[in-house]
């Protein structure tokens, strides 16, 4: 009877229930678990569960019995949405649409779907229509004005990133009104303009008076990006006639703007004392946050962006800070709906959004008595920070603090992984072609950060050990006997002109001159390239995960939406790619400014995580602020910039072994090639419309490349010459042509 009923535990096993494969994705990353995690735990290939979560395959026993119990398990800590719910976030939503001003007497419940145009530019030059809004409930908030288009054409489902001037909050009744709103004055009446075309009256006639109606009434933030996370608050965004309405200066002194705040004794923050409201260490500044200590769950927290005392850095920006309310709602509104609400510049973004899709705690199983606590969330950075290796140091860490005063590390004391500023004179034959033809990849920092293993914890230090391609670290290798003129591509070996070549190994493309550190991706590919490497000494993290997979996917996406927004699609091809380029910004600049505050916020992030000191007072071999945070992690940083160069590097390789074409010029993720025509066509090897394997491919998505500008080879070599400089790196200066002294360091 037994083996009975073995067989009918074994036929039950085989149909164990499971959710659907958008649900299990969910569940695991909700938990903050990689599918490499998965993949370990339940002894099958990471491949494997890939197809599970994309319901391409279905687990078989006894795998899929333990996936069930797995996800049953997490099911129980992240209960699903409301089947509601889900309908509401993947229904379509309106697209862009100017404010008015016509009165509505109640709150707006059901507000119609608008349309979606196909870009984003004819949205702009639609006519506002008001829609017929229902009765509101009696909770319903003051003073709600609202137009939204009516409904209409709608995107392809297939959209990984919802239009711009989505309304922000779906299912979620508590931020209803989206993630921000600017709030300006206009005939005396104070208004907040929100994302989506929807117009809010203000009652309130001080900053805390403000700042309560925010929380109570307006209905804005931000849902979390992760199960463990927690909600964005509500940002509000003041203008120049707001300021002055709420007392506070339009502009900052110079006094105030070196301190980055306003004096404490300012009587708008006396204001807000008396009314119990709490400013963070950084004090009134170009952002602020004002709240009243968390009770629970429940956070009071509202944070100011003052465009007026340059919280948006035109660099980023550009003029986003000049635009009318209604515009840059829309602009802010599409950069938080695709990124997250701004919590500062586009680098304190891109780090925050690293935490919030990792959040560093969750909730832990109930104890004997049933409660849950605080505990760590796997995959995450934790909440504690951790000392880096010596060599990952920057010069002045408290770690060096024991090191003569005026010493200066070299190779084998410090890790140096920098982005490439390398480049060459041209040959004679290279002389004889008529241009320079600068080509770019999109996202290259982003792209080097998708799938890259990094370290999560404190790092080990090991002697002699021997390398592991799959253990993030820094390396003590001398890697001096690796050559360029003989080397591994796949399985082949190919010869090349290796002194054509920069080095892969050092930021200026020299060849290494004896033993230095190195990060894990630079080592690996001195193996790729078919040499063997004998590490002397390592610090090594054996707690690892691909942390920033879940980052990288976000901005991706947000990304190629607000791109295809612009017209430029991720499936052109190359000559309808290099078509759609031309003139993008043009089409709809305020989505061209959302675009480059995306790759700030790439670069940015992962330059915050190995901030330096700022302002005064500080002397080295001190600590700073930014070392007690869990982000501080310069190994990370390192080994994103590596794997980057180390990218470029292999697409240069690939291309120079096919074509035997070498580029004259190098920097950070742009390289410049000598050719006869203009064009990246005229030189990348495209056959039937296919790109050479591993080499350059053009098109929008990260990792692939663009063009940067072109320019006559005498040109080149004029500007050599006025500058005396026969290797100064023209990739600098490929876009437009234009070189000043300034840019040179005179």
């Amino acid at each position: 009877m037994s083996e009975l009923f073995d067989a009918v535990d074994a036929l039950v096993a085989s149909r164990s229930a499971l959710p659907p494969p958008e649900e299990r994705k969910r569940l695991r990353t909700a938990h903050g678990l990689t599918i490499d995690e998965v993949a370990a735990a339940l002894k099958v290939r990471r491949a494997t569960v890939s197809g599970w979560e994309s319901g391409k395959t279905e687990p078989r026993p006894p795998e899929r019995e333990a996936y069930a119990r797995l996800l049953e398990k997490l099911a129980e800590l992240y209960p699903a949405t409301s089947a509601a719910e889900a309908v509401a976030q993947a229904a379509p939503v309106a697209a862009p649409a100017a404010f008015t001003s016509t009165p509505v007497s109640a709150r707006a419940q059901a507000l119609s779907q608008g349309p979606a145009p196909e870009t984003a530019a004819m949205a702009a030059h639609e006519s506002t229509r008001t829609t017929p809004v229902a009765a509101a409930p009696a909770t319903a908030p003051r003073g709600v004005r609202t137009t939204r288009p009516s409904s209409a054409s709608r995107r392809p489902a297939a959209r990984k990133a919802a239009p711009a001037d989505t309304p922000q909050g779906g299912a979620d009744p508590r931020f209803e009104n989206g993630p921000l709103a600017v709030i300006d004055v206009t005939d005396g009446q104070v208004r907040a303009y929100c994302v989506g075309g929807l117009l809010l009256d203000v009652p309130a006639k001080s900053l805390p008076a403000l700042v309560d109606w925010t929380l109570r009434e307006a209905r804005l933030g931000q849902p979390k990006l992760s199960g463990p996370g927690k909600d964005a608050d509500p940002l509000l965004v003041l203008t120049g006639a707001a300021l002055e309405r709420y007392g506070l200066p339009t502009a900052l002194t110079e006094e105030e703007r070196l301190a980055g705040r306003l004096p404490e004794g300012h009587k708008v923050i006396k204001q807000l004392v008396r009314a119990q409201w709490q400013l963070t260490k950084r004090g009134f500044g170009p952002w602020a946050r004002i709240y009243r200590p968390a009770h629970g769950s429940e956070r009071a927290c509202v944070q100011l962006c003052i465009p007026a005392w340059n919280a948006l850095d035109t660099r980023h920006w550009g003029e986003a800070g000049q635009l009318p309310a209604a515009e840059l709602a829309r602009l802010l509104g599409t950069y938080a709906s695709r990124v997250m609400t701004p919590r500062g510049s586009p680098a304190v973004t891109g780090l925050e959004l690293m935490t919030a899709l990792h959040p560093p705690t969750r909730a832990s199983e109930p104890d004997a008595d049933g409660k849950r606590h605080s505990a760590h969330n796997p995959g995450s950075l934790g909440k504690d920070p951790v000392d880096c290796a010596p060599c990952e140091a920057p010069d002045g860490h408290p770690l060096l603090a024991d090191l003569p005063r005026f010493h200066v590390r070299g190779p084998a004391e410090k890790l140096f992984e920098e982005a490439y500023d390398w480049a060459r004179p041209l040959t004679d034959d290279e002389c004889l072609h008529r241009h320079l033809v600068g080509i770019d990849v999109n996202m290259a920092f982003a792209a080097g950060a998708n799938g890259l293993i990094v370290g999560l914890g404190a790092p080990t230090h090991v002697q002699a050990p021997a390398f592991d391609p799959k253990l993030p670290g820094s390396w003590l290798v001398d890697l001096s006997h690796v050559g360029l003129s003989r080397v591994r591509s796949g399985k082949e070996w190919v010869g090349l002109e290796g002194a054509l070549l920069p080095s892969p190994f050092t930021p200026k493309g020299e060849r290494p001159q004896g033993p230095a550190w190195y990060a894990t991706p630079t080592v690996a590919y001195a193996v790729e390239l078919g040499y063997d490497v004998a590490p002397i000494e390592a610090w090594v993290r054996y707690e690892n995960g691909r942390y920033l997979d879940g980052w990288y996917n976000r901005l991706r996406d947000a990304y190629l939406a607000t791109m295809a927004d612009l017209g430029v699609a991720a499936d052109l091809s190359p000559e309808d790619f290099l078509a759609a380029m031309e003139g993008y910004r043009q089409r709809d600049p305020q989505l061209a400014t959302v675009v480059s505050a995306i790759k700030a916020t790439v670069k940015g992030g992962l330059g915050k995580l190995r901030e330096r000191p700022r302002g005064e007072g500080w002397r080295p071999g001190e600590p700073w602020r930014a070392l007690s945070r869990a982000t501080w992690r310069p190994d990370i940083r390192a080994a994103v910039i590596s794997r980057t160069r180390v990218n470029m590097h292999r697409k240069v390789v690939k291309h120079a072994a096919f074509t035997g074409q070498y580029p004259v010029a190098v920097l950070s993720d742009c390289a410049v090639y000598a050719v006869d025509g203009t064009s990246p066509l005229d030189f990348l090897p495209y056959r039937e419309g296919r790109p050479l394997p591993g080499g350059f491919r053009l098109g929008v998505n990260p990792g692939l490349v663009k063009w940067e500008g072109t320019q006559s080879v005498l040109w080149g070599e004029g500007v050599r010459e006025q500058f005396q400089a026969p290797e100064l790196n023209l990739a600098r200066y490929i876009k437009d042509g234009t070189v000043t002294g300034q840019d040179n360091g005179e």
